[in-house]
């Protein structure tokens, strides 16, 4: 094994697709993606065991498996997911019988976090706060470098930070579920771009998202990103709105924090700049004085990869050198 440099393998698993990606000394790059098979706990894990085992080499010392799930750490027990059958299953213990190799299990907004903290195996940006903005909100950490998780492993669930929630009359009595009524999830997710463009088509039916929605009966935060880049006003303003709900909860990230980077990543980040913009614009006006005066907002560089390349550099950072 003289001169093999160790390899890592990184597996995000979602609720449609499985993404795998390999770190093999400073070299940190994707595999290959296929349909998540959706037969329940047993037939996903040993599908997931499948993958790793194509990718596997005899210089591999562990797997890091990033999930859309509140994680126990230290066990490697899902305690809460949506889309997957794995709530309540011990994933490292029963992965790490079917490989024989360490396994790490952790939160893909983490993941995520991690890989935008490093440009391929190195450190670049060691206090990171990362948004990951797609059906729902997530949040992920680094702070001096390492993923923060918390006293139980479960943090950091940003998308449940308050950004809206009025307490005039007092603090109203919370709704059954998540995200609840004035969440940063609620306000700011995927799924609320979505409910801004029904708006804005039943407000102007003759517009463009009012016409699109009268020929598929249908809205998604993809119709609006689409027309806003073609100058739809009413697209750029359901953008605009989003974007200052995320600004909000950018400051309180920036507050809290002082991070060098917040980024934001997750399928509505394709806007860019569209919703960075009023995201910046509303951050720094709440933003405290003589706070964030290092801080840059993004997006994020590593797009849709950004979680499995995080779950493989996990997987080096506690098992490893890295």
């Amino acid at each position: 094994m003289i001169g093999v440099a160790a390899r890592y393998i990184g597996v995000d698993v979602g609720g449609t697709k499985i993404a795998t990606a390999i770190l093999e000394g400073e070299r940190l790059e994707a595999g290959e993606i296929e349909p998540t098979d959706p037969g329940g706990a047993d037939a996903l894990l040993e599908q997931i065991a499948r993958l790793v085992e194509r990718h596997r080499t005899s210089a591999t010392r562990a797997v890091g498996i990033g999930l859309p799930s509140v994680i126990d750490f230290e066990t490697g027990t899902v305690r809460h997911t949506v889309n997957l059958p794995l709530a309540n299953v011990p994933v490292r213990s029963r992965l790490s019988d079917l490989l024989g190799l360490p396994v790490v299990v952790e939160n893909d907004a983490s993941c995520a976090a991690l890989a935008e903290a490093h440009d391929g195996a190195r450190l670049v940006c060691p206090e990171l706060v990362m948004f990951t903005i797609g059906t729902g909100v997530g949040g992920g950490l680094v702070l001096g470098g390492r993923l923060y998780r918390g006293a139980t492993g479960a943090a950091a669930e940003l998308g449940h930070t308050l950004i809206g929630l009025c307490i005039d009359d007092g603090v109203p009595a919370p709704a059954g579920g998540f995200p609840k009524p004035g969440s940063l999830e609620a306000l700011a997710a995927g799924r609320a771009l979505d409910r801004l463009a029904i708006s804005c088509a039943r407000e102007d039916p003759g517009g463009r998202l009012g016409k699109r929605f009268a020929d598929v009966g249908s809205l998604t935060g993809h119709d609006v990103v689409e027309a806003a880049r073609d100058g739809d006003e009413q697209a750029l303003g359901a953008l605009g709105r989003l974007g200052e709900r995320l600004g909000v909860g950018i400051a309180n990230a920036i507050n809290t924090f002082d991070p060098l980077e917040v980024v934001i990543g997750g399928g509505v980040s394709v806007a860019g700049e569209l919703l960075l913009a009023p995201a910046r614009r509303v951050a720094q006006s709440y933003v405290v004085p003589g706070i964030g005066t290092k801080t840059r907002i993004r997006i994020a560089r590593h797009g849709p990869q950004a979680g499995v390349l995080g779950a493989a550099l996990n997987a080096a950072h506690e098992h490893g050198e890295a």
